[in-house]
Protein backbone atom coordinates (compact mmCIF):
# COMPACT_ATOMS: atom_id res chain seq x y z
CA UNK A 1 0.00 0.00 0.00
CA UNK A 2 0.86 3.43 -0.36
CA UNK A 3 0.75 6.84 1.48
CA UNK A 4 -1.31 9.60 -0.13
CA UNK A 5 -1.34 12.92 0.83
CA UNK A 6 -4.59 15.08 -0.12
CA UNK A 7 -6.20 17.95 0.49
CA UNK A 8 -10.04 18.60 1.54
CA UNK A 9 -12.28 21.39 2.93
CA UNK A 10 -14.80 20.78 5.15
CA UNK A 11 -18.92 21.70 3.76
CA UNK A 12 -21.01 23.38 6.03
CA UNK A 13 -22.37 20.20 7.67
CA UNK A 14 -18.64 19.34 8.85
CA UNK A 15 -18.49 16.53 6.28
CA UNK A 16 -14.79 16.46 4.02
CA UNK A 17 -15.05 16.83 0.43
CA UNK A 18 -11.68 15.76 -1.00
CA UNK A 19 -10.49 18.06 -3.78
CA UNK A 20 -9.03 17.71 -7.18
CA UNK A 21 -5.48 17.22 -7.04
CA UNK A 22 -3.16 15.87 -9.71
CA UNK A 23 -2.45 12.46 -9.74
CA UNK A 24 0.92 13.39 -11.53
CA UNK A 25 3.23 11.36 -8.39
CA UNK A 26 2.82 14.59 -6.10
CA UNK A 27 0.76 12.95 -3.94
CA UNK A 28 2.73 10.13 -2.66
CA UNK A 29 4.16 10.58 1.21
CA UNK A 30 5.64 7.00 0.89
CA UNK A 31 5.41 3.50 1.47
CA UNK A 32 2.84 1.64 3.64
CA UNK A 33 6.09 1.29 6.01
CA UNK A 34 6.12 4.73 6.15
CA UNK A 35 4.12 5.55 8.99
CA UNK A 36 5.95 3.52 11.84
CA UNK A 37 9.36 3.35 9.99
CA UNK A 38 9.89 6.97 8.79
CA UNK A 39 6.87 9.41 10.22
CA UNK A 40 6.07 8.01 12.93
CA UNK A 41 9.98 7.31 13.91
CA UNK A 42 11.80 7.79 17.05
CA UNK A 43 14.01 10.17 14.75
CA UNK A 44 11.06 12.00 13.68
CA UNK A 45 9.77 12.55 16.83
CA UNK A 46 12.64 13.74 18.45
CA UNK A 47 12.97 16.44 16.43
CA UNK A 48 9.52 17.55 17.78
CA UNK A 49 7.35 16.01 14.78
CA UNK A 50 3.99 16.21 16.54
CA UNK A 51 1.26 15.74 13.65
CA UNK A 52 3.60 13.24 11.42
CA UNK A 53 4.08 10.98 13.91
CA UNK A 54 0.25 10.10 14.30
CA UNK A 55 0.53 8.19 10.54
CA UNK A 56 1.92 5.40 13.44
CA UNK A 57 -1.84 4.76 14.70
CA UNK A 58 -4.41 6.48 12.12
CA UNK A 59 -4.33 8.55 8.91
CA UNK A 60 -4.01 11.73 9.48
CA UNK A 61 -6.12 15.13 9.46
CA UNK A 62 -4.99 18.33 9.53
CA UNK A 63 -7.58 20.70 9.86
CA UNK A 64 -7.57 23.88 8.61
CA UNK A 65 -7.08 25.64 11.71
CA UNK A 66 -3.66 23.70 12.10
CA UNK A 67 -2.40 23.68 8.77
CA UNK A 68 0.27 26.91 9.33
CA UNK A 69 1.61 24.80 12.42
CA UNK A 70 1.86 21.78 10.47
CA UNK A 71 4.03 23.57 7.42
CA UNK A 72 5.99 25.12 10.12
CA UNK A 73 6.79 20.96 11.27
CA UNK A 74 7.63 20.32 7.17
CA UNK A 75 9.47 22.95 7.41
CA UNK A 76 11.58 22.23 10.19
CA UNK A 77 12.22 18.45 9.33
CA UNK A 78 13.37 19.82 5.72
CA UNK A 79 16.18 20.56 7.52
CA UNK A 80 17.00 17.08 8.52
CA UNK A 81 15.81 14.96 5.35
CA UNK A 82 19.35 13.34 4.52
CA UNK A 83 19.68 12.70 8.28
CA UNK A 84 16.48 11.05 8.29
CA UNK A 85 17.18 8.84 4.97
CA UNK A 86 20.32 7.42 6.86
CA UNK A 87 18.42 6.84 10.20
CA UNK A 88 15.16 5.25 8.84
CA UNK A 89 16.85 3.38 6.21
CA UNK A 90 15.47 5.33 2.67
CA UNK A 91 17.53 5.74 -0.43
CA UNK A 92 18.89 9.21 -0.67
CA UNK A 93 16.22 12.32 -1.73
CA UNK A 94 13.74 9.93 -0.51
CA UNK A 95 12.49 11.43 2.70
CA UNK A 96 12.72 15.62 0.46
CA UNK A 97 10.83 14.20 -1.85
CA UNK A 98 8.02 12.48 -0.12
CA UNK A 99 7.88 16.00 2.35
CA UNK A 100 7.98 18.19 -1.02
CA UNK A 101 4.84 16.40 -1.74
CA UNK A 102 3.69 16.88 1.73
CA UNK A 103 3.94 20.38 1.94
CA UNK A 104 2.95 21.26 -0.99
CA UNK A 105 -0.19 19.67 0.00
CA UNK A 106 -0.56 22.20 2.78
CA UNK A 107 0.23 25.16 1.10
CA UNK A 108 -2.54 24.31 -1.52
CA UNK A 109 -5.31 23.84 1.75
CA UNK A 110 -4.32 26.83 2.89
CA UNK A 111 -5.18 28.74 0.10
CA UNK A 112 -8.21 27.89 -0.39
CA UNK A 113 -8.94 27.40 3.61
CA UNK A 114 -8.97 23.54 3.73
CA UNK A 115 -6.89 20.70 5.03
CA UNK A 116 -4.53 17.86 4.46
CA UNK A 117 -5.20 14.27 5.10
CA UNK A 118 -2.30 11.98 4.84
CA UNK A 119 -3.99 8.17 4.27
Amino acid sequence: MTLLVQTFVREEDGTLRLLDDAWDGSEMAGVEICRTELWGSEAVRALGARFLPELATYDLYVEPEDIEEFLAECELLRGHTAELDVRCGFRAGYVAERLANIAAAARRARSVGGGVLVS
